[in-house]
């Protein structure tokens, strides 16, 4: 049995002279959470395309549950879209069990697998409404429903948090959990950097349609290095962004994260913000994804990994 879920070997993809996707290479590992991230227009959205044979590559391949990519290895995978796929006109009962029958599932059986989805996600009083009665966080919440029916093997789920708010995001949460949990497979495409690095084992992070880095969560963050101090103070801190071997400072309010130029001395900016303010809190701190994040995209990145 292989121990990835999906690989892409060389995948390219080109609309009109315009490259989306060069040239990328990538491996999920089978049972893992992976977030698939980047930039608007990065090519993410069109790489999850292609997995799903939305879209054909122009060259590499793509394989899945270790063997290439046909349509009964398709079958196996939930596919959560961004632009979402539910007839808005039609009973939710109705076309979640319709979606079920698609893949496979009978009647008798979806229904039985339906209603326990129904009652987790709060849609049990709705489920005999038009899905255009239902708020956006509803219709997303049905939207995952449809995708997770059929039990597969793997869920690819792009910007599945979109239009929730903090209770729906706390409760999809949970599920994404229980589904890792039962040894699914998830990948993530999301902007909600916190979500990721709290839920995803690994990553891959594309720009201009290229990969600028991935590996394990912890690995990616430990490649940065530990360059933030987390200090929280009483007084005025305007003197902080001038410090020798500070090159960023951001407020939070409640605490600021100071970003150190490679070699800088953290017991030196210690010294000297204890010497002016009243310390609370010192700490040297790996960078978060968000921070990864930005750093790469306006860096231009760095080699592939």
């Amino acid at each position: 049995m292989s121990e990835e879920a999906i690989r892409l070997s060389g995948v390219s993809k080109a609309f009109s002279g315009h490259v989306a996707v060069e040239d990328l290479s990538l491996a999920v590992p089978r049972g893992a959470a992976f977030g698939l991230l980047g930039p608007n227009g990065a090519g993410k959205t069109t790489t999850l395309r292609m997995i799903m044979n939305v879209l054909g590559p122009d060259s590499g391949t793509i394989e899945i549950l270790g063997q290439p990519a046909t349509q009964e290895r398709r079958d196996r995978i939930g596919y959560m879209p961004e632009e979402r796929g539910l007839y808005p006109r039609m009973v939710v009962e109705e076309q979640l069990l319709f979606f079920a029958e698609l893949k496979g599932v009978p009647r008798k059986e979806g229904t039985r697998r339906l209603q326990p989805w129904l009652e987790r996600l709060g849609l049990m009083d709705w489920r005999r409404r038009r899905l255009n009665e239902l708020s956006k966080g509803m219709q997303q919440k049905a939207q995952f429903i449809a995708t997770v029916l059929h039990d597969p093997d793997i869920l690819i789920l792009d910007e599945p948090l979109s239009g929730l708010d903090p209770v729906g995001v706390n409760v999809m949460r949970d599920v994404f959990v229980d589904l890792r949990r039962r040894g699914k497979t998830v990948v993530l495409s999301s902007h909600q950097m916190e979500t990721v690095e709290r839920l995803c084992d690994a990553i891959a992070l594309i720009h201009h349609g290229r990969k600028v880095l991935d590996g394990p969560v912890s690995e990616v963050r430990s490649r940065h290095g530990k360059n933030t101090i987390v200090l929280s103070y009483e007084g005025d801190g305007a003197f902080l962004a001038g410090l020798p071997g500070v090159l960023k400072v951001s407020d939070f309010g409640r605490y600021v994260e100071i970003k150190m130029a490679e070699g800088a001395d953290a017991q030196g900016i210690l010294r000297e913000a204890a010497s002016r303010l009243r310390v609370s809190r010192f700490e040297v701190v790996e960078p978060s994804l968000h921070d990864i994040f930005v750093e790469q995209v306006t860096s231009g990145g760095e080699a592939a990994a």
